[in-house]
């Protein structure tokens, strides 16, 4: 391999066997499954055991860390500990994203410019340095280091993306795969035609990510949400037992290795047929398609929807103030406008949680409530065109209920205080 022009006026970095799988088939198979499960396990530990986003975030940037020091350290190619690493970092990138929308209230538009920036910023200096972005030639540290970097702001650019593609599209969990799907098949077929390999690389790199968390949402949502019901759970288990089989599979048979001792570095410019008219023809096109793409959203952004983000996040608008209702207002409302087999529903989901808390059953109580967590929304509609005020009054105590039972530390005397608040309010 020829590194003078990399290293010229410094010290020639320590090389390595190629730290990287051959970009096969396999390899699209496990990022995706990786980037799914990073997305269902992900919300799993955040929403349905109720450890929170930003403790999350930081349980899995300690992993990620750990993991990639690891991977780090070996002097090439092992598939166990390279896949391990994207699982962890497709959380982690995703989680930061996550954390700037729900937490801080960025807008998604302003994270993708922002992630999208990132990008650019670390391929800049990635070439600058190296003369090659190429995944074939990972055989330095610091080129494996640039690698990595790029890897997490992909991830978090890809979530970003996707959601914006989301917020401004209102597609259900199965229509929204068809996007980056096709997309990818695209971009695959313009790179045998003659596209540029390190552009179509990373460019499906980055689809992979909206793809996998796409497919994510959409085995894990109910049946009756446009989804096939597996759950956060089922999805993380069914996943992460393929991605076992697969990873096993391939550090038996090495499938997937690259020789790095022995294969050449190849150029960014080398192309299937090594015709640079052709790859001219398909940067064109690929501009093409970002065009078309941005066009599409367009018109979805204009077409009447309510954007599953925007369904989750809003709160219906009341033309009465729900603090101007008393406690026994509250109670007699309840009782007058809404049905008796709702309020029964939910008075038995709050006391069976509240049994729950007072027998220190943690996992138990954050279970059921989010089985209240469920009825609750699935009965919106219904209760906010009988009396808004009056919902929007026992929604607030549905969520300190949700809050106190999902804290990382819950309070026993917190969550049994606003339980009990939200069963008197519906005896």
């Amino acid at each position: 391999m020829t590194t003078t022009a990399n290293t010229r006026g410094r010290s020639a970095p320590r090389l390595l066997l190629n730290k990287v799988p051959e970009v096969t088939l396999w390899f699209w198979v496990i990022k995706i499954l990786c980037t799914t499960v990073g997305e269902s396990f992900a919300d799993y530990i955040n929403m349905t055991l109720g450890v929170g986003l930003v403790p999350t975030a930081v349980i899995f940037t300690i992993a990620f860390v750990a993991v990639l020091g690891l991977q780090m350290r070996l002097r090439t190619y092992v598939p166990a500990a390279y896949w391990l690493t994207v699982v962890v970092v497709s959380v982690t990138g995703t989680l930061y994203t996550d954390i700037l929308t729900d937490q801080v209230g960025v807008p998604l538009w302003i994270s993708t410019t922002v992630f999208a920036s990132m990008l650019a910023g670390v391929f800049g200096l990635w070439y600058a340095r190296e003369r090659t972005l190429s995944i074939h030639s990972i055989v330095t540290t610091p080129r494996e280091a640039f690698y990595w970097l790029a890897v997490l702001v992909t991830f978090a650019l890809g979530t970003a993306t996707g959601d914006w593609t989301l917020e401004l599209t209102g597609w259900g969990p199965g229509q929204s795969v068809l996007l980056p799907l096709g997309l990818i098949v695209l971009l695959i077929g313009l790179w045998r035609f003659g596209a540029n390999p390190v552009l179509t690389f990373w460019l499906v790199y980055i689809l992979t990510r909206p793809l996998g968390a796409n497919i994510g949402d959409w085995l894990a949502t109910p049946a009756d949400e446009q989804g096939l019901g597996l759950g956060t759970f089922g999805t993380s288990v069914v996943f992460l037992l393929a991605i076992l089989v697969a990873v096993a599979y391939l550090s038996i048979t090495k499938a997937d290795v690259i020789d790095g001792a022995t294969r050449p570095e190849i150029p960014d410019h080398a192309t299937p047929s090594g015709d640079l008219t052709r790859e001219r023809a398909s940067l064109v096109a690929i501009a093409g398609l970002a065009v078309g793409t941005g066009l599409l959203l367009t018109y979805a952004n204009n077409q009447p929807h309510i954007s599953a983000l925007d369904e989750e996040a809003t709160t219906p608008s009341c033309s009465g103030d729900p603090a101007s209702l008393s406690a026994t207002e509250a109670h007699d409302h309840v009782q007058a406008a809404f049905s008796g087999d709702d309020v029964d529903q939910f008075r038995t989901l709050a006391q069976d949680t509240l049994g729950m808390v007072e027998t220190g059953q943690v996992a138990e109580a954050k279970s059921r409530v989010t089985d209240l967590e469920s009825a609750w929304d699935d009965a919106q509609s219904r209760l906010v065109s009988k009396d808004c005020v009056t919902w929007a009054y026992v929604d607030g105590e549905v969520d300190s209920a949700l809050t106190a039972v999902r804290a990382p530390h819950p309070d026993p005397s917190t969550e049994s205080g606003t339980l009990t608040t939200l069963i008197t309010t519906l005896r």
